[in-house]
Order: structure tokens, then sequence, then C-alpha cells
């Protein structure tokens, strides 16, 4: 799979994160500028992890975005349909619950957890409304659920230079830096195709969820969506 207008195929995104699992963290690192840490940050402080809570982290990969949450005392399961991406974190972090897992079907009951996250991986699934009300049946009443995802810059000029960064600089950077770079040209895509910010609320709503809100991040280049799930 190398466009982002193709069919999002399980089976194909499993096997390109299975290609670059190894070096992902620091490709983000890389094509994002530095600011990946910056919006880790941002997701955490938006969940609000609490000691004893349960809280899934889905499409996790790796498990780095899932440490600050067992850090803060939370019972956290980094879920993920990458095999590859599993093995790397399990061996980086044995103490962490890594879950195979696909979005569309969570092996986990209803109401299981306090809080449910996913980071720049919503875009990625074959149907992002059905994820979205699988990640409803898993949230207990009242529960949270914080999405991170690349969006749409708020500011014209930025938003040309961001589209010219994607479709030309990414690229080339992913060459330099990452054994798959096609699976960087197909994130790169897949960014530019996502929805603007009010749209992804709207299928929040869509999807039951409720008190939906958003905050951009780097003028909108990523956004945090909140929502509840109704008492």
């Amino acid at each position: 799979m190398a466009r982002a207008q193709l069919d999002k195929q399980p089976h194909d995104v499993a096997a390109m994160f299975d290609g670059v699992a190894r070096r992902h963290d620091l490709t983000n690192d890389v094509l994002s500028l530095g600011l990946a840490h910056t919006w880790r940050r941002a997701v955490v402080s938006a969940v609000r992890p609490q000691p004893g809570e349960r809280i899934l982290d889905l499409a996790a990969g790796t498990g780095t975005s899932s440490t600050p949450f067992a850090d803060a005392g939370a019972y956290v399961v980094p879920c993920d349909f990458s095999l590859g991406m599993l093995t790397v974190g399990r061996e980086r972090q044995p103490g962490l619950a890594f879950t195979a897992g696909d979005a569309l079907a969570l092996p986990f009951e209803d109401a299981t957890f306090d809080a449910v996250t996913i980071s720049f991986g919503l875009r990625n699934v074959h149907d992002t409304d059905a994820a979205l009300a699988e990640l409803l049946r898993v949230t207990r009443p009242g529960g949270r659920l914080v999405v991170c995802e690349f969006s749409h810059p708020t500011w014209g000029p930025l938003r040309t230079v961001y589209v010219e960064y994607l479709m030309r600089a990414l690229p080339g950077l992913a060459r330099a830096v990452s054994s798959e770079p096609e699976a960087y040209v197909y994130l790169a895509e897949s960014i530019r195709a996502w929805p603007d910010q009010p749209a992804l609320a709207s299928r929040l709503l869509g999807a039951g969820w409720d008190g939906v809100a958003w905050r951009n991040l780097t003028a909108g280049i990523v956004a945090l969506h909140r929502a509840t799930r109704r008492p």
C-alpha cells in the first residue's frame, strides 16, 4: 500500500508498520522536527492519568506513548495490530501489558477502561467510525477519550508550507532515516487526506461520544480531540 487514497486494508497497514518497527520512534522524532515529544506530553496532560486507573493506549506501537501513563500509576494496556511493533515494544519495555488487537474488534470486555487514547493511528484504520464506536464500547460510563492526530493548520500560509513539506521534504527525509521510506510516503498522503478538526469532531459525536472538544497543537498541525462517554 503506497497511496492514501487506496483502501486501508488491515494486513497491508500492519505489514507496513512491521517493516518500520525498529526505527519507528527515531524516525518519528526526525520527521516531526523534534515535536513528537511535545505532542506526547500534551496527550498525557489531556488524558489526566490517575493512580489505579485502567487506560487503553491504542495504536501504541512500541509503547513509547504508554510509558507516561504507567509512570503516573495507571495500569496501561498498549494495544496494536502490528506484531512487529509489539515485539520491539516487549523487548524494550517488558513490564508493560502489550496486547495484539484490531481497532475494529478490540479484545476487551465492555466498559473496561477509565480512559482510552489513540495517537497518530486513527487515520490508518479501515473504518474510522466503527473504531470510534468500538472505543466507546470498551470505555466505562463517564470515562474519557483523547485522540491525537495530524490535522489542518489554521493559518493559510502555514498550511501551504506544511503541505509542501509533507509531499516534498518528508519523503526525502524518510529515505535518509528509514529502511522503508515508502511507508512514510503513504503516511504523508494519509495526513493530507485526513478530515479537519470540525469534521473529526462531528464523527466523534456520530459515534456516540459526548462533550466533544478539540485543542490545536503547533497551529493545527496536530489536534487533540477530547470526549467522554455519557454516565
